[in-house]
């Protein structure tokens, strides 16, 4: 069968297509549109993936749609007509938004595609996120657990799946419902320090580091917690649930303070700095204790061994580590795409599974489905532009990158089909030496060109992981899509400077050959050289925009930031100045070898 997943209309719409039960191929619309989180039906998305698979439309068996349109409009008429006359101003657009595009998806599809009616499908939203973190997993038996904002209804669900090879069960037991929501309440607070919601949520993270959880008091007014591990949001504290204007109310600044504006600078030296962070802090240490809870409960009431958790809440990879090690399961399962992105897949394999009955298949334990890299593009591009172009294979260019990482250079490393999902696995990845302070700060400002206080993550091989991060049982799993949040040894953290943050945490990705051979051996060459097989890793992107792509694409960034070196496939792109003092420093650096000499 063939069947094609859709995740549109909220954000980060997606694509993906399931064939004979496995994934063949799986992008997020932004990376093609170059919109960051772009939510529209993603056209481009599904164009690609029909052409990657050699696929006309009425080749396909089935269109899922991940989510249920119509109760989802159901939600969103009732809780307006709940809240009025306070919701009169947001009433029309609403309306107008859902019965606009989102009600009529099959109408919307058939139309794009000409496929007919009764081949389109929807599954439940929440059902899609936990058939994208259980069905994508190594294990036959787990607990299920999803939180995000919201998707019809439920904003968080607890249940367990079992893979058989003639079936497979997905059952969702219990749930928590609009507009009682995590996800919600990190948003607002999101919002409330200025950052952009459903984007930025993870700069709260980032931040919480900066402060304590000095507001517990508050945040027991807005959040209601009870025995059996639910909760309840407080309404008055909240605007969420009737405009789309401000997610928090005027009661939730007298009880917190003034909010701050969004191009305001965060100054952690100044006492309203030290109040956002202890804010960050506090809703941190909240959504990290429910989330705790809730899990312990489900791991005693299902007896089962690993959990597997969905959503867009799963991307806390802070949160991901405390459910590892104090909820009782043996491994936590995150898929790479754990938001809306990844429901297109989730969609897909939910119906093939479920819906058609189809057998279960294993599927293949990586991130990379989506549009491949061409270094002849990449070539011929920089060769045009007068650029320092060489052509090398595998040992030769690994041995090249490694030299010019340990010079302090910066390193586009483009490798393969990009990742699906929000994080670079060392397909489009920045790369740089994890040592000095320095190197962070000049990605931040002079590449990245985003906030100071955003921490860099490393990569290092399975093999030394445990050597570089104090790692628990099961903790190298939920690495492997840098899913989790674990310390750095206390005696490494000066020589990890780059990718130790203020606490002392890294969000590492330990990796296995397998999964990118070349990029594990780049940091085995490193690692010769220095006695760190560990790389500071950061997506290919500046501020603002979607990753790379393409070879052109990541081209255009390597002209516009100081990144001094670009690797596609089997082209490497020097910039001219660098290029200059490369002959002066390889006789250097070779007289240096020769005499045994490191650098750390």
């Amino acid at each position: 069968m063939k069947i094609l997943g859709i995740s549109a209309h909220y954000h980060d719409s997606a694509a993906a297509l399931v064939v004979d039960g496995l994934p063949v191929c799986a992008v997020q619309e932004e990376r093609l549109s170059r919109r960051k989180h772009d939510p529209g039906f993603p056209t481009k998305a599904i164009e690609w993936c029909l052409e990657h698979a050699q696929l006309e439309p009425s080749d396909l068996d089935a269109v899922v749609f991940y989510e249920r349109s119509m109760l989802k409009f159901e939600r969103i008429l009732t809780c307006a007509l709940r809240a009025f006359p306070h919701s009169w101003r947001s009433f029309p657009q609403a309306m107008k938004n859902t019965l606009g595009e989102k009600v009529w998806i099959r109408g919307i599809v058939s139309s794009h595609l000409g496929v007919p009616r009764d081949k389109i499908l929807c599954t439940d939203h929440h059902a899609s996120h936990a058939a994208a973190a259980f069905l994508t997993s190594p294990t036959r038996r787990a607990a299920i657990l999803t939180a995000d904002g919201v998707g019809e209804w439920a904003t968080l669900t607890v249940g367990q799946g079992e893979r058989r090879s003639d079936s497979t069960a997905i059952t969702l037991r219990r749930e928590i419902r609009f507009p009682h929501s995590l996800g919600m309440l990190y948003s607002a607070f999101t919002a409330y320090l200025g950052f952009n919601v459903n984007e930025d949520e993870y700069k709260v993270m980032g931040l919480a580091a900066y402060g304590r959880p000095t507001m517990l008091e508050q945040m027991r007014k807005v959040i209601r917690r009870f025995p059996d591990g639910g909760f309840a949001l407080v309404p008055e504290f909240f605007e969420f649930q009737t405009t789309a204007d401000r997610s928090y109310s005027s009661k939730f600044v007298d009880l917190f303070g003034p909010p701050r504006h969004p191009y305001d600078p965060i100054d952690l030296d100044t006492p309203e700095g030290r109040r956002f962070a202890d804010c960050a802090a506090s809703v941190q240490h909240v959504l990290e204790d429910v989330l705790v809870d809730i899990a312990g409960r489900l791991r005693r009431e299902t007896g089962l061994h690993d959990l597997c958790f969905g959503g867009g809440v799963a991307l806390n990879g802070v949160a991901n580590a405390r459910v590892l090690a104090e909820a009782g399961f043996d491994r936590v399962f995150v898929p790479p795409a754990p938001g809306d992105a990844g429901c297109a897949l989730g969609a897909a394999l939910y119906a093939d599974r479920i819906y058609f009955h189809n057998p279960d298949r294993d599927v293949a334990d990586h991130a990379f489905w989506g549009p491949s890299v061409d270094g002849r593009r990449l070539a011929r591009a920089a060769r045009e532009d007068s650029q320092s172009v060489e052509e090398l294979h595998d040992s030769l260019l690994v041995d090249r990158v490694a030299d010019d990482l340990v010079r302090g250079r910066v390193v586009g490393w483009m490798e393969g089909a990009c990742e699906f999902g929000p994080r670079a696995l060392g397909h489009r990845s920045l790369l740089a030496a994890p040592h000095s302070c320095e190197t962070r700060d000049r990605l931040n400002r002079r590449i990245k060109r985003r906030e100071e206080f955003r921490p860099f993550a490393p990569v290092v091989p399975v093999e030394s992981a445990d050597r570089f991060f104090d790692l628990p049982p099961g903790g190298a799993r939920l690495a492997r899509y840098m899913a989790g949040v674990f310390p750095v040894r206390p005696e490494w953290r000066a020589r990890l400077g780059a990718v130790t943050h203020v606490d002392g945490t890294a969000r590492v990705q330990v990796l296995e050959r397998e999964m990118a051979p070349r990029l594990h051996a780049l940091l085995e060459a490193y690692g010769g050289r220095t006695g760190v097989p560990v790389l500071l890793n950061t997506s290919f992107n500046v501020a603002g925009e979607p990753i790379v792509t393409d070879a052109l694409e990541g081209y255009m960034t390597f002209r516009r930031c100081e990144i001094d070196v670009l690797v596609a496939g089997s082209t490497v792109v020097t910039k001219q100045a660098a290029a200059a003092t490369w002959l002066k420093e390889a006789e250097v650096w070779s007289s240096n070898r020769a005499a045994g000499s490191t650098v750390a």
